[in-house]
Parts: structure tokens; sequence; C-alpha cells
């Protein structure tokens, strides 16, 4: 597929007049003014990657799309595209598939994982490709001292990072806020470094003075946001606020009576973090768009919020509008309530054509080696002597919320060692370090995964990415240590000592090589094993996993340097009175 032929002003001008045919027109469609919110019957001309005109048009490529609908391509304000576990070009297709043709992203997660190579292979796999994916420099790697990443980008690496190419605007979220209100010297060297750039923020529940400093600081976006009273806030304090509708975070149905007030150009839609088999079921920020419509809001004011406000959030000329001089990425729907796609035009290149994806590419150019630096893991690993009197402290998980709270139980005992209970959904968790060969394992317990049988295990842990594994033996525990250790990180469910379900990420342990329709294949069979060990089918069991080992949400979590009081941020033992 050949993309973005050039053309001269003059040809613009010309083709704009009407003096020569245009390189492709969309002929009669009912096409969106963002900047007014209304609608235009008309032809869109494009001349090489640009919209020339607006009004009556000849091309030497036209496509009828009378009866329907012209937005511009849809952006996504803020996303992970590694918790997808799809590569960034199979991501790309998945999203170009549902009419997105942009995204604000932020590869924190390889980044933590490879640090500056992580990133590089982010800007590598998304360049000359027909989609726009601009990079944040992660600003927290690693994001604690608690447990242990795989690598450190210090304000120094920044500095020379930020010049790689023109597509990294700026700082990715700050989510070391006590840090920013605190004067530490390291994050006042971030915000200096980045402050005639854009600064995403990362602070829930922030208000007040505390608020006014953070903003103070540089600091202009949020998608943490859960109320709309919190989020209005921060708009009057001029951010942009992000709604977020990702596979694990609900909040947009929430935060959408903001629309009804005046400051709705300072609104944003994002997914931040979306699984593969949500992006292919459901959609990307086109799905958030299809729940505003059924939550009874106006498409004409959802639209911006995944376009043009994005935009000018980000400082992005000519993009985000169906207007002369801007950017031909537009997406073409049949109606205005299901937003799956009929066409999609990415500068002036048709890459979507009656739902089908027109650009091929392998899933990955160049992956960049393995991650999994540790020895084999044995039976004994997993053991627990008990002691006499002792409780056990252990992590209690919802199922509905990343917050986990500190719970103090009887062990149960078996030969002097503390082990399983099913029957009190008491499982043995741990965690190993898997970059730098430490031997580090925490070990500990949990509470709430439903498990009855067996044994799963995950590389995705957010935000260092050790291996997690909970089970409820410890010989099934070793066995989901071992395969991802020899396949280079992933997914897993194990039962019965046999390898029942795997979810392969090869690449940092974090995205698969393989196609989405492969790994959309494998997590449903990685489903069907969790619901067979007894998980029940509304569980996210995976991503509570993923995010257990996280030791910056209360109250308890366990890291492979041992359980953490995230409330004291403390280290603490896990065994007590």
């Amino acid at each position: 597929m050949d993309f973005w032929r050039a053309t001269t002003l003059e040809e613009q001008i010309d083709t704009a007049m009407g003096r020569q045919e245009a390189d492709l027109v969309l002929k009669g469609g009912n096409v969106f003014n963002v900047f007014l919110k209304t609608w235009e019957v008309a032809d869109v001309a494009i001349s090489g990657s640009k919209i020339v005109g607006i009004g009556q048009y000849k091309g030497r490529q036209e496509i009828d799309v009378k009866g329907l609908y012209l937005t511009p391509g849809l952006m996504d304000a803020h996303v992970h595209f590694e918790s997808s576990m799809l590569s960034p070009r199979e991501m790309v297709k998945v999203l170009l598939l549902n009419g997105v043709t942009g995204a604000i992203t932020d590869p924190h997660e390889i980044t933590n994982v490879l640090g500056e190579k992580g990133l590089r292979f982010m800007l590598d796999e998304t360049a000359n490709i027909p989609f726009s994916a601009y990079l944040m420099i992660p600003s927290c790697v690693p994001a604690t001292d608690m447990d242990t990443s795989g690598a450190r980008i210090t304000p120094e690496d920044m500095e020379h990072i930020r010049k790689l190419s023109p597509r990294i605007l700026g700082l990715a979220e700050m989510m070391n806020f006590p840090g920013i209100l605190g004067k530490q010297q390291n994050e006042m060297n971030k915000m200096k470094l980045f402050y005639n750039q854009k600064v995403d923020g990362h602070a829930p529940g922030l208000s007040g003075k505390e608020l006014n400093a953070y903003v103070a600081a540089g600091i202009t976006t949020e998608h943490e946001c859960v109320t709309p009273a919190e989020a209005w806030e921060k708009v009057r304090r001029g951010m942009y606020v992000f709604m977020r509708e990702g596979s694990a975070a609900h909040n947009l149905v929430d935060l959408l009576p903001l629309l009804k007030k005046p400051g709705n150009r300072r609104l944003c839609l994002c997914t931040d973090d979306r699984h593969a088999d949500d992006l292919i079921e459901q959609g990307s920020i086109n799905y958030l768009l299809e729940i505003g419509v059924a939550q009874g809001y106006d498409p004409e004011d959802l639209i911006p919020m995944a376009t043009l406000n994005i935009a000018e959030c980000y400082g992005l000329k000519h993009v985000g509008a169906l207007a002369p001089g801007y950017v031909a990425d537009i997406a073409v729907f049949e109606n205005l309530q299901s937003f799956q796609p009929v066409h999609v035009i990415k500068g002036g290149v048709q890459v979507v054509k009656n739902r089908k994806l027109l650009w091929k590419s392998d899933p990955v150019l160049e992956p960049p080696g393995q991650s999994m630096n540790m020895r084999p893991a044995t039976v004994e690993d997993f053991r627990i002597p008990a002691k006499k009197n002792k409780k056990l402290r252990v992590i209690g998980i919802s199922q509905t919320q990343l917050l986990t709270s500190e719970l103090h139980l009887t062990p149960t005992v078996q030969n002097g060692e503390a082990v399983s209970d099913i029957g009190r959904d008491i499982l043995k968790m741990a965690v190993f370090e898997r970059h730098h060969n430490t031997g580090n394992i925490g070990l500990g317990f949990a509470f709430g995964f439903g498990l009855k049988k067996g044994a799963i295990a995950t590389t995705v842990g957010h935000d260092s990415h050790n291996l997690s594994v909970v089970g409820t033996n410890d010989e099934d525990m070793a066995v989901a240590v071992n395969r991802l250790r020899e396949i280079g990180g992933g997914l897993i469910v194990v039962s019965d000592g046999e390898v029942r379900a795997t979810v392969p990420l090869a690449i940092a342990g974090l995205m698969s090589d393989r196609d989405a329709m492969a790994v959309n294949s494998q997590i449903k069979q990685l489903n069907f094993w969790l619901k067979e060990l007894g998980v029940p089918e509304e569980y996210s069991t995976f991503m509570i996993l993923a995010f257990t080992s996280l030791p910056v949400i209360p109250e308890l979590r366990l890291t492979d340097r041992g359980l953490v009081d995230v409330v004291h941020f403390e280290h603490v033992d896990l065994w007590c009175e």
C-alpha cells in the first residue's frame, strides 16, 4: 500500500479551486463540522494527505458515501499499547478497523522492563505506518523502590530520549504527585526539563491547594477522575480531563454528565488499558462513543472528545477536523448509534474498505529480545513454615476494583507448613523477580481469587512486571512459573501438573508476536480453563493478579521483596499477632 503522495502547495490550491481533479473525493456524505457541531451534505476533496475542499468536487478516485456519516478519524487521548497484549502493529490494525487513526501512547510498561531499548522498540514499530502514534516518555521507571523493575530512566536519560523523534510530545503520567508537592529534586528535574512540553497527570482525588500546586508545576491532563465533582474541579483549574473506559477501569458513565457543562471543550476520551479480546469484540474509542449515545448523549457532543479536543490538548496542528488544510484522517459510519466504520481514510489513503483492512504488515518487524532472566523454580521455593500462635497477613482482593484490604487470618497448616485453603478461598501467592536473576521471591497469601484447582501465573505485573503466580498447590505453581520462563513470559493456567492454556507474550513478557486473531483465540482458551477450574466467569482474574504486585494502591501488596503495607509505604512481615 502506498502512503501519502507528496503534493505541493500550488497543487493543493488548484485542487481546492477546482482547477484540477482531486486525488480522492468522498462523494455526498454527511460531513461533521467539529467546530460548530453540525452536519453538512457535501463532497470531501483530498490532495495528497490533506483535505483541500468541502463542497462539490471531482476526483481521480471517488468513493460514494451518500447517506453515510463522515467524522474526523478518532483518537485515543491516553493508552498503553502493551495492555492489549498485542504488538504495536497488531494493535494498530485493530484500532484502524474501529476508526481510530491516532493515539497518545505511554510505553510505561515495556520501558519498565527493557528501559530505553523498549521505548525505541515502540517508536520503531510505529514508524512509517498508516497511523499516528505519538509517544510520551514514561515518568516513573521504576514506579517505586519497593520492588525490582527491569530498568531505570533518569532525567538525564529523558533529556536525550525526547530528541529521538518529533512524535515524542512530552512526559507521561506523573504518578508521583507527592514528589511534586514535596519538591523532591528528582521530580523537580523532570518538571523543569518538560516545562515547555506536555506533561500528563495521574493524581486521583487531588483537590484544593494541592491541585493548584500540581497544575502550577505544569501538569495539565488527568485520566484518573472517578466523580463529576472531582473532574469539574480539575477542568476549572485548567486541566483536560480524560474520560476513561478500559478493561478494568470503568469511569465513562459516571463522568458523562460533565458534557452538560460549558467547559466540555476540555473533555477527551481515552481507554488507558484495554485487552485484546475487548478491543476485538467491543471496540476502542468507537465503543466509548456507543456507550455515550446509549446513555442519551448527543453524538455531536461526544465526537469532539475523540477528535479535535485531543488534538488541541496536545498541540497537534491541522489534526482532528474535516476542513481545508487538515490531515485527511476520516472515519465513515453507517449511522450514529453503532460506530463501527464502513470506510477509514488515513492521510488521504483508504486503509479500511467495506469494513475490511487493506493495510498488511507482519505482526513484528524486529522483536527486542528475551526478558526472562531467572533460574527455574522448585517446589521448595514455595514452602512457608508455619509460626505457632501467629496469624497471616492476607491480601483481600476485590473483583470490582483495584483496591485491596489487609486481612489477618488463621493459617491452614499441614506438616508444619502454611498451605492454600480452597474452602476459605485463601490461596498461596508468589512473585518472582525476572529481570536481573536476583533470586528474589516474595511469598504470601490472597483471599478472593475463586480458584478451586490448579494455578495461574502472569508476567504482566504492573508496574515492574515481575512474575506473579497464585495457586491451590505448590506443584502446579512451580509448573506454571517454569513454563512461562521457557516461553519468554505470558499468561498461563495449570492443573494436575499439566499446562491447560497459555497466552505466550514473547515481547518483554508483555506482548505477543502473533496476529490479533491468534491472541484472541488464546485468550478464549485461557478463559475457558479459568471457568473449568472454578473461577466465576465475571471475574477479571488475570487483571487482578497483574495489579496485586503494584505497591502504590492501598492497602496490601506482594512484590518480589515481600509484602508491602501501601498505607504506610513499608515492607511488613507475612506473620502478625
